[in-house]
């Protein structure tokens, strides 16, 4: 099994929960829950496979991934309610997805030999999409945009980082683990340490 299917699968399971915990936070029927999971899961992937010309669509060419999104719905249609701060669990799970989803993004455009700019942009789509449609459908504020916070930042860094280890070494796995690991250090300094970049402030204008 190649690195990107993996990454793929591991993409869809997670940011699946992700999506199933906000269905759970919106008090939602079991279809909605599996609508968002689904959702989340394929999105970023489904954008990346599009705008790569990629046919079929990764999920359209092997349903499971559809199965197993809808497998984590139902696991947190029937158990979220023992989680005790779900908000804080789709956090975290969300920045897991992310660090998997950027390299499964990097990795796709690099087998398809892109430049440099579409590998960096294609990474960043397929970590950030599925989860701004998760939350726009909901009317939640995207987390892709809450503000200062590292994750639009986080998934460009990781993806850059990508690139940047494809001039130095050969090895996939290295490159990938470099990605993920780069994407995940950011977001997850933005959530445990609070690390923001600088926002606009608006200021009146000088007399």
């Amino acid at each position: 099994m190649s690195a990107l299917i993996l990454l793929d699968y591991a993409s869809v399971l997670i940011f699946a929960l992700t999506g199933a915990l906000v269905a759970s936070r919106q008090q939602l029927d079991i279809v909605g829950f599996a609508f968002l999971a689904c959702l989340t899961a394929v999105g970023g992937g489904t954008l990346r496979d599009v705008l790569l010309d990629r046919n079929p669509v990764f999920w359209m060419g092997n349903p499971n991934y559809i199965l197993i999104a809808c497998a984590a719905a139902l696991l947190v249609f029937v158990t979220a309610h023992l989680v005790e701060s779900r908000y804080r669990w789709l956090l975290w799970l969300d920045s897991f997805a992310l660090a998997v989803a950027v390299p499964a993004g990097v990795s796709a455009a690099m087998a398809m030999s892109q430049s440099p700019v579409i590998v960096v942009l294609m990474g960043m789509v397929t970590g950030c999409m599925g989860g701004l449609m998760r939350d726009v459908v909901v009317g939640e504020v995207p987390l892709v945009l809450k503000q200062g916070e590292l994750y639009v930042s986080a998934a460009f860094a990781g993806a850059l980082g990508g690139v940047v280890a494809a001039r130095i070494t050969d090895d996939l796995l290295l490159i990938l683990g470099i990605c993920a690991a780069l994407t995940w250090a950011l977001r997850a300094g933005s959530l445990a340490f609070g690390w923001r970049l600088p926002v606009y402030r608006a200021r009146p204008p000088r007399v």
